[in-house]
């Protein structure tokens, strides 16, 4: 930015923004520390945000703001600015008229970017403005997605391991044109490339979603999906096809869902996918199942419980018999949970057996068997088999119906420690789930030793973490009682944290021990609520909400964050 210009716009934002003068010249002292512009400055020093700052240079000095995302741009400009001029000067041209072309750039006092642009173009340059982030986009989207960093990089930090490709099988269609084009090593780096960059952002899953005019990818990341690119719809079958041959499927098969699994081996950590193909009107939707063996290596001390809820776990676990139950909808954690106890339980005197659908970590030293229903091979059918195996510990991926309920109680009763999961709201939901099932609540008060209740929230991000004002008339409605001086704090979002405000998530827990106490209620038929607030009374059970509080109070986690995840309460 010239110097004259660089004054004009600091009188602006003295008289329209209200900014001292003295806060100007420290966005001026960081603009020549870092190298980078006087507006990006700006913007880094919060003073003014990206758009209002557009719209300020828009008013004063009339240069165009576009939002690139709903313009067209005509594929024949690529001839004139390459991908590679477009990615070095942040620009993406839109239209060329006679001897002159528009670009859109995000910096319009660029000069030295403008003069080039003439003698690399041979026409005069006309500018718009977009934000940094729209342009990316566009360049994304126009040119395709940028794959070009890196052979060398991903093959340094991704090797696909122990992959055999399925035997390429013959069809009356063009399979073996989509077939050939999967090989090709830009679809294969695509792939990687998604791969890699889901989990550096520590992504659970991967969503490939194909729609009219291109294909979109999108992570979960703590719990919330995000958008990250969009695939060029010509490239949507080649990378459904190196997918389907990663998870050794068919690829002839397009029109029923499918399921598969691989390995990756990246940096020397193993990290397995899980890999579901569901026919959609645009094609086939892919979703991976990002699953990390390192994250159970934490233990149960970095799943969230608090210190008396941990010992009663660790004394429950390690009693010869009875059944522990996880309780909590889709994706509460229930699965990492109950694959950390049995990772403490992984000893070489324990024969520890497992049925599962799907088999989601894969462990040394377990029997792990998979669910198959429509050949026979229920939950039932497997654990009926397994306790002819004469196994210390059972775990049954869910007590779905009354007879994998009935059997896996009867084990309990008669020397084997049964671990499973149950979809309940809360801890004390389980006992009288199971009873509605048909099984006999004697069976239930003498079998069941522990129910462990979870959700997932959000943890603040350290990065942008700020006080915020205590919501007192909120927590009056919930007749939540405050302790005195406590903080509130909330993520404004940076960076770090993808501008989400929380970075990472903790467990939630309500652990209800099974005691005399409790079992003589559960034979007299009292209803879940009345053993609930006699555990909390009596028994000092934290319930899901205050725990959620008490991690309020720490810090940990926003009420906003609180009031979503525990909003059954």
């Amino acid at each position: 930015m010239s110097s004259r210009l660089k004054d004009k716009l600091i009188q602006v934002l003295i008289d329209t923004q209200k900014i001292e003068k003295k806060q100007l010249d420290e966005a001026s002292k960081l603009q020549k520390t870092k190298g980078i512009t006087f507006e990006k400055a700006l913007i880094e020093k919060g003073l003014i945000k990206e758009k209002d700052l557009f719209m300020l240079l828009v008013r004063e000095l009339n240069i165009p703001f576009i939002n690139l995302s709903k313009y067209k741009i005509d594929p024949s400009l690529q001839d004139i600015i390459s991908e590679k001029v477009a990615r070095e000067y942040g620009i993406i041209p839109l239209s060329v008229l006679d001897s002159t072309i528009t670009i859109a750039l995000s910096d319009p006092f660029n000069v030295f970017a403008i003069d080039d642009l003439k003698n690399i173009t041979g026409k005069d340059v006309d500018v718009v403005m977009s934000t940094d982030e729209e342009i990316k986009k566009a360049i994304d989207n126009y040119y395709g997605v940028d794959t070009g960093q890196s052979v060398t990089e991903v093959s340094k930090d991704i090797e696909l391991d122990d992959l055999e490709i399925v035997a390429e099988q013959e069809d009356e269609g063009d399979s073996d044109a989509v077939l050939d084009e999967s090989k090709k090593a830009p679809i294969i780096r695509m792939v990687n490339l998604v791969l890699k960059e889901a989990i550096r952002k520590r992504a659970s899953d991967i969503h490939i979603e194909p729609t009219a005019d291109s294909v979109r990818v999108r992570f979960r990341i703590d719990g919330v999906l995000q958008d990250v690119l969009e695939i060029p719809k010509n490239n949507q079958n080649a990378v459904i096809v190196r997918i389907k041959i990663m998870s050794k499927l068919d690829i002839t098969v397009s029109q029923i869902p499918q399921d598969g699994r691989f390995r990756l081996k990246i940096s020397n950590h193993e990290v397995d996918f899980r890999v579901s193909l569901l026919p959609t009107t645009f094609g086939q939707k892919i979703v991976m199942r990002v699953l990390d063996k390192g994250s159970l290596a934490v233990g149960l001390e970095g799943l969230g419980f608090t210190e008396r809820s941990l010992e009663i776990i660790r004394e429950t676990m390690h009693k010869p018999f009875g059944m522990m139950l996880v309780t909590g909808p889709t994706g509460s954690g229930k699965s990492t949970t109950l694959y950390s106890v049995i990772n403490q339980l992984n000893t070489e005197e324990r024969n520890i057996i497992t049925v599962e659908d799907p088999v989601e970590y894969q462990l040394d030293g377990l029997t792990q068997i998979q669910a198959h229903a429509e050949i026979g091979l229920t939950f039932s059918e497997g654990l009926r088999s397994i306790l002819r195996q004469s196994p210390d510990v059972v775990m049954v991926g869910e007590i779905r119906d009354y007879e994998t309920a009935d059997i896996a109680i009867k084990a309990s009763l008669t020397g084997q420690l049964v671990l499973s999961t149950l979809h309940t709201n809360d801890a004390a939901g389980a006992l009288t789930r199971l009873v509605d099932m048909g099984v006999e609540p004697f069976l239930v008060a003498s079998s069941v030793i522990l129910v462990s209740a979870q959700r997932l929230c959000r943890r603040i991000c350290n990065a942008c973490k700020e006080q915020v004002d205590t919501p007192i008339e909120k927590l009056k409605e919930l007749n939540y009682e405050l302790k005195p001086g406590v903080k509130f704090f909330e993520g404004k979002g940076c960076e770090t944290c993808n501008e989400t405000g929380y970075m990472g998530r903790m467990g939630l827990t309500e652990v209800l021990e099974i005691d005399d106490d409790i079992r003589e209620m559960l034979l007299d038929g009292k209803s879940s609520d009345a053993i609930k607030q006699f555990a909390q009374k009596e028994k000092g059970m934290l319930t899901l909400f205050q725990d959620a509080m008490l991690k309020c109070e720490q810090g940990l986690t926003s009420f906003e964050e609180v009031l979503r995840v525990t909003s059954d309460e």
